[in-house]
């Protein structure tokens, strides 16, 4: 998170997603069409990853739904919730949410009810179908994906 996009943080933050991976085949990064993401800098770190690089079409919002969506759920289960003193302090709540949540214990009803880290598990290791089992703390009653971590500061 800084005050502005720039090339640099963009760069720093596919450093820091590859850096979390071991295999970056067959991974498409999908980006507006803003300047950071298209300059020679950040598409060259893409190709040496092996990632391919896929942009909005100019003016249309619908090619980026999935992440206005994902902003819309960051901002409805973690932003709306609370209010943040510091630009750090909300830095380290939205990593603790995105990391320790959202990718990992949040149910998507777009893979099946599994978290993103269980469909990428699953993927990766040649299983399809099934279900996820419940992630830690799942209550009962409650619609997948809205077993809501710890969020008290």
């Amino acid at each position: 998170m800084n005050e502005q996009v720039t090339r640099e943080l963009t760069l720093e933050a596919l450093r820091q997603a590859l850096g979390s991976r071991a295999e970056t085949r067959d991974l498409i990064h999908h980006s507006d069409r803003g300047s950071q993401y298209a300059s020679q800098d950040y598409r060259r770190a893409l190709e040496k990853a092996g990632i391919t690089c896929s942009m909005s079409r100019c003016g249309n919002c619908w090619d980026n739904a999935v992440v206005e969506s994902f902003f819309g759920t960051l901002k409805t289960e973690l932003i709306h919730e609370r209010e943040f003193g510091t630009r750090a302090e909300a830095k380290i709540a939205i990593t603790e949410y995105i990391e320790g949540f959202y990718n990992s214990r949040r149910r998507h009803s777009s893979l099946g009810y599994t978290s993103p880290l269980m469909f990428e598990l699953q993927h990766a290791s040649g299983k399809s179908g099934g279900s996820a089992p419940a992630p830690p703390g799942t209550s009962e009653g409650r619609h997948p994906g809205q077993e809501r971590p710890d969020l008290a500061a």
